[in-house]
């Protein structure tokens, strides 16, 4: 209960990130799939706004706060079912605890809210298929349900295509379970799998494969890691252990590897399946390239119910002081943190403790979108925005921070002008507004000289219409510049 209070409380009161704004787009160009990620990001987003009929931080995680109440319940029934009742309790106090697993999973509007809700489903039933109670394993239909759940997994992010890898090598490496394999029912499975895809696979044709040619080789472009580092490994490997909280992170890790030595035990052999890939995988590909901290974090919401296992042999009192003491210093520094955040509280000037302006403050660049809103409701500005044809940014990530602000306001689209345009360059063809009016808004960590030089060829003039500033404390955290355009006479071209 005090984790879900918590999150709840984060979630009202932080601002939204890059990705949740640009996420937001998503439920605003309705379509099969998505440049960036499947379509399932843009159902969890959407169904907070959809249920309250009002845009705010709060509301575009409504589905990452159900949702993650709902996969930690599944992680307890596999505990439970694989190694006993305490385990899955353990297991859902570790996933109440990792500040990696509540804001990957459970706060922030992201890919991996429905990604670990539909994985955790998928092991779940795994877990009753493959170690029924009592008798030998028969393959059964709960294999098909299983090709399905893979599929949906894939539908939010394409880590379900791993596990179902993984599944995969476990059948291989259990003799019992070998049968699996070559089960009528697998067939099935790999049917429903591959027409629960189909949204995505559509979509790709359609746009020329460019959401599998992101992932797989754009993203990549431009690494300057030409050979494995050691070192880089090790540092994501640190990182990902202080955003589990270190005194999880380090258990976690400890006693996953050394359930490699118990490979005789097919429940704990199964659940390194499981996690392990996954977990390792991306570790490993951090000596290679960069990567995020939520990359490896379903496989390790899979090896937390090791962690879980061997907590059992510890003495009760042993574990209460360890997960009070970590639930009280992570809640503390969490509210710290947020204090900061939301009310500036270490801010130079106007917080309680005067040490970081806003200028220098990495906080600030979340937007308030609430505050901006009001500003963009007001007197000319107001007036110019509910006659606009379009508005139009010169960052994908910023023309979701406007289009969460105006969206109540206008039923205008918010374009980005770039040539890293993400999903705008299939929402819109600029050809398309030759001849419309619109609105140009960018914020202050842009040249406004350079600006006019790349963006005013483009319209038929580029007039400065109002400066608007959003404040905490009292101080000003971003600058807003909102240029009257007149009609759009050059069509921007999209690099792809």
């Amino acid at each position: 209960m005090g984790s879900w209070a918590l999150r709840v409380l984060i979630a009202w009161l932080l601002p939204p990130g890059f990705d949740e704004a640009y996420y937001f787009l998503y439920t605003q160009h309705w379509d099969w799939s998505y440049f960036d990620h499947p379509v399932m990001v843009a159902l969890t987003t959407a169904v907070g706004p959809w249920l309250t009929g009002y845009i705010a931080p709060l509301t575009i995680r409504l589905g990452a706060l159900v949702l993650y109440g709902l996969s930690t319940g599944l992680l307890y029934c596999s505990g439970r079912r694989l190694f006993g009742p305490s385990v899955g309790m353990w297991a859902v106090a570790i996933a109440s605890l990792c500040p990696l697993f509540i804001f990957s999973f459970g706060l922030l509007a992201a890919p991996d809210n429905g990604l670990i809700f539909w994985w955790s489903m998928a092991i779940y039933v795994a877990v009753l298929e493959f170690f029924p109670i009592k008798k030998p394993y028969r393959p059964t239909a709960k294999i098909a349900f299983i090709g399905l759940l893979l599929g949906l997994v894939c539908l939010s992010k394409y880590h379900g295509f791993v596990l179902g890898l993984s599944l995969v090598g476990f059948c291989i490496t259990s003799s019992q379970h070998r049968r699996a394999l070559c089960s009528p029912w697998m067939g099935v499975a790999l049917v429903l799998f591959g027409v629960t895809l189909t949204p995505l696979v559509y979509w790709n044709i359609q746009h020329h494969w460019l959401s599998f040619g992101f992932h797989l080789s754009t993203r990549f472009d431009g690494s300057d890691r030409a050979m494995f580092n050691p070192l880089a490994m090790l540092g994501v490997w640190l990182v990902g252990v202080a955003y589990l909280f270190p005194s999880l992170g380090f258990p976690l890790w400890w006693v996953s590897g050394r359930s490699l030595w118990q490979l005789d035990n097919l429940q704990k052999r199964f659940v390194l399946w499981l996690g392990l890939p996954i977990a390792l995988g991306f570790t490993l590909l951090g000596g290679l390239t960069h990567i995020y901290p939520a990359w490896p974090a379903p496989g390790l919401w899979s090896l937390s119910l090791l962690l879980a296992a061997a907590m059992v042999d510890w003495s009760l009192s042993t574990v209460r002081r360890w997960l009070v003491g970590s639930a009280l210093v992570m809640a503390a520094l969490l509210l710290f943190a947020l204090g900061h955040v939301a009310f500036g509280t270490l801010q130079k000037p106007g917080g309680v403790i005067e040490m970081l302006a806003p200028a220098t403050d990495p906080t600030t660049t979340m937007i308030d979108v609430v505050q901006l809103r009001r500003l963009l409701n007001e007197g000319a500005v107001a007036d110019a925005i509910a006659t606009t044809n379009f508005l139009v940014t010169n960052e994908f990530w910023l023309s979701g921070y406007v289009d969460m602000a105006v969206s109540p306001l206008t039923q205008a689209p918010v374009m980005a002008f770039s040539q890293d345009p993400r999903g705008h360059s299939v929402w819109f063809h600029p050809t398309e507004w030759v001849g419309h009016s619109g609105i140009f808004l960018t914020i202050d960590d842009y040249d406004q000289a350079e600006i006019l030089a790349v963006y005013a060829p483009y319209f038929e003039k580029f007039d400065l219409l109002e400066v608007l500033e959003t404040k905490r404390a009292g101080a000003t955290t971003e600058t807003f510049y909102l240029y009257a355009l007149g009609q759009l006479t050059t069509p921007y071209k999209y690099p792809y």
